[in-house]
C-alpha cells in the first residue's frame, strides 16, 4: 500500500457519512443577484446615470422596475 493509502482510506469512509446539500431548484435556496449587461450608447447612458441621480434612484432599480412592468415575476 502507498504512503498515504490509509488515510485517503479513513478519509473516503468519512466523506461517505457527510449530508450532502440539496442541489439547484431543491427546497428553498435563496436565489443570488447575478449581472445583467446591455450596450447602449455612452451619451445615453450619462443621461440616464444623471437622471437617476437626480431623482434619488439607481439604474438598478429603474431596469428592474422597467423589466418587472414589461415582463411581470416569475412565479
Amino acid at each position: 500500500m502507498s504512503k498515504y493509502g490509509q488515510l485517503i482510506k479513513a478519509a473516503r469512509k468519512q466523506e461517505n457519512k457527510k449530508t450532502r446539500k440539496p442541489e439547484m431548484g431543491q427546497g428553498s435556496v435563496p436565489e443570488a443577484d447575478v449581472n445583467l449587461s446591455i450596450k447602449v450608447n455612452a451619451s445615453r447612458r450619462r443621461h440616464w446615470a444623471a437622471e437617476a441621480k437626480r431623482r434619488g434612484t439607481t439604474l438598478t432599480a429603474a431596469i428592474t422596475e422597467a423589466l418587472s412592468a414589461k415582463f411581470g415575476e416569475p412565479e
